[in-house]
């Protein structure tokens, strides 16, 4: 007769093995009748290859019960007594409390809520993927952060409902990586409060996904919350996590991400012959990177961000004619979808031009970030950057043209909403 094809179907999408299907259906058992079901692995295989196309009125509750559909849309024949129509569950009742001498009644298959599959999940995941390119575009402000947590809110009502281990870890995943969007929008945004309260959170559901590239992600959210408090030990202990995950000893991406992580702290604890080993090693380590699929948030990070991130580093370190150099190779290769990122390189390009004594050719640079953006509000961290760049430029050259120039401009952009 052939293998079940719809079922074998149906238990892919929900991401169930056999003996997880078993463990299913004996719990609905377990409620339906209040007893354990008996169901075992070798029952669930002959229901998938095709051995057994009619089963007994038990597994056929237990089946509906779990995929939350009829039988007959599984694959199977009903017994002649499961046959009834859509409006006799009171005679369904019946049936299962004379098969099984229990009282227990079944709740009706159209007010069951679906099992969750892969689809979901692959939903889910796109809907994610929207607000990662929206933040590359304009950076995280209140309304990517809301939609953010919608996104989250949805994913764990889908928690909810029947779904298999490798379902249910997806999910997890995918409330991580909402709750970090969330965090990164507000460290963006410059509310760091709250920022680490998301985190506190995304590291939760990381850890429930078992997921390698979802805890990374979390612990760069982390060393990049610290640095934005100025907590330096901190950095560096979430930058040392990130270069120690599994992510990173498996993946050369990660790793470069974590060994600039690592830079990035060192240069803030003031030891810059450390940043410039992990510097090194970062750049060595991307060298090794396949082109391998990786999760869409990793889409941002390359030689041009590797590049940026440098920039940032050597104009900690005073090394300006450096920065600048990594900061124009930066800008060579920064996609032009990703507006803040260019526009966070072109704040780099100025403080290093102005550091070099350049006063004027590093406004005219630093005017170019507002053409960069288009009108979109500047994130908090970049209000940061620049906010440095006006109190530098006055100390150097407060009477000139260009810098009351530039000042009028910095007040029309400061106040876009």
């Amino acid at each position: 007769m052939g293998a079940n094809l719809i079922l074998q179907g149906r238990l892919k999408q929900l991401g169930f093995t056999q003996e997880e299907l078993a463990a299913r259906l004996n719990g609905a058992l377990q409620e339906i009748t209040g007893r354990p079901g008996e169901i075992s692995p070798r029952t669930v295989r002959n229901l998938l290859n095709g051995s057994s196309r009619r089963p007994i009125g038990r597994t056929c509750a237990a089946l509906e019960r779990v995929f939350g559909c009829p039988v007959a849309d599984l694959g199977f024949s009903a017994p002649s007594s499961m046959q009834h129509p859509p409006e006799g569950p009171v005679r369904r009742r019946d049936f299962i409390a004379s098969t099984t001498g229990a009282a227990a009644a079944v709740v009706p298959v159209g007010k069951q809520r679906r099992s969750v599959g892969m689809t979901d999940v692959s939903r889910a995941a796109a809907g994610m993927n929207l607000l990662v390119e929206r933040d590359d575009r304009e950076g995280g402000h209140r309304t990517l952060a809301t939609a953010a947590l919608r996104g989250r809110a949805e994913v764990l009502e889908l928690q909810r409902r029947n779904a298999g281990e490798r379902v249910r870890r997806a999910l997890y995943a995918l409330a991580a990586e909402y709750t970090t969007v969330a965090a990164w929008s507000c460290i963006d945004l410059h509310d760091l409060d709250t920022a680490q309260r998301y985190l506190h959170e995304s590291a939760t559901f990381a850890g429930l996904s078992q997921d390698p590239a979802t805890g990374m992600r979390v612990w760069i959210n982390m060393a990049m919350l610290a640095y934005q408090r100025k907590n330096w030990p901190e950095q560096l202990a979430a930058a040392q996590a990130a270069n120690a995950s599994p992510a990173a000893r498996r993946d050369p991406l990660f790793g470069s991400m974590g060994r600039v992580r690592l830079a990035l702290a060192h240069s803030s604890l003031g030891d810059p012959r450390a940043a410039k080993r992990a510097l090194d090693a970062a750049h060595d380590t991307l060298q090794k990177a396949t082109e391998a699929e990786h999760p869409r948030w990793t889409a941002f990070y390359g030689p041009a961000e590797l590049s940026h991130l440098a920039a940032v580093i050597l104009n900690r370190n005073g090394e300006s004619a450096e920065a600048e150099a990594m900061a124009h190779r930066a800008l060579a290769k920064i996609p032009a979808e990703f507006q803040r990122n260019r526009a966070l390189a072109t704040c780099q390009l100025a403080t290093a031009q102005l550091r070099q004594g350049d006063p004027e050719q590093a406004t005219k640079t630093a005017s170019s970030i507002f053409t960069i953006m288009d009108g979109a509000p500047l994130p908090g961290r970049m209000r940061t950057l620049i906010g440095d760049f006006h109190r530098d430029l006055f100390r150097l050259a407060p009477s000139t043209t260009y810098a009351r120039d530039w000042a009028d401009r910095m007040r029309d952009e400061w106040s876009r909403a």
